[in-house]
């Protein structure tokens, strides 16, 4: 990704860091939790080939904007982060894009779809159920699996006293192929480590 553009978008809530390039039909590109745009370091120059590609920072995570959340929790509803995704669009001229989403942008990305059929023309979810279906089907493999869903979604202040106390080891742990994680989680690249602000919690619970 090294010949991609570098900008940061005012969505007029926030600013949004991104990576884009290439020559063709408009994408963006939605990355996962605890991740950034790097996690589509090997795909995006591949893409760049055939599309415009958008590589962004949801709001909460690595170089993009951070802001006071709520009682309700609303500035990291996904139909919010799904509106940056909009703005910042709009902002480089494309109207209507494509979206490819993994995980958390999975989510982000169908939002988005749903809040704006007009601006979205196709849509690309990897790696993620809809919320109901995954607590419909939710087992002791994915309690132990996956217990930071469970986490993030406790009222405050627990999973802030626990990330902040010791970040680095729930991210390990998280991603780290400890006792019970699914194989097929990704257990290297880059990640959102730096959680001092403790980036993706709000959007747990929402």
């Amino acid at each position: 990704m090294d010949r991609f553009q570098t900008s940061v978008i005012d969505t007029g809530e926030t600013e949004i860091f991104l990576r884009h390039g290439g020559s063709g039909p408009p994408v963006a590109l939605l990355h996962g939790f605890p991740q950034t745009h790097l996690m589509w370091r090997d795909l995006a120059p591949r893409l760049a080939e055939r599309f415009t590609v958008h590589c962004l920072d949801l709001r909460g995570y690595g170089r993009s904007g951070c802001p006071p959340s709520s009682s309700d929790h609303a500035a990291y509803a996904k139909r919010a982060l799904g509106r940056d995704v909009v703005a910042v669009m709009r902002a480089l001229g494309h109207e209507r894009f494509g979206i490819v989403g993994h995980d958390r942008g999975g989510r982000v990305a169908y939002r988005t779809a749903l809040d704006h059929p007009d601006r979205v023309a196709w849509l690309v979810v990897l790696d993620i159920l809809p919320i109901d279906v995954s607590w419909d089907r939710a087992d002791a493999r994915l309690a132990l699996g996956f217990w930071p869903w469970a986490l993030l979604a406790q009222p405050e202040p627990l999973p802030e006293r626990l990330l902040l106390a010791a970040p680095e080891a729930v991210v390990d742990h998280a991603l780290g192929g400890a006792p019970g994680l699914p194989g097929g989680v990704e257990r290297s690249g880059p990640r959102a480590r730096d959680l001092r602000g403790v980036p993706g919690r709000r959007d747990g619970r929402s």
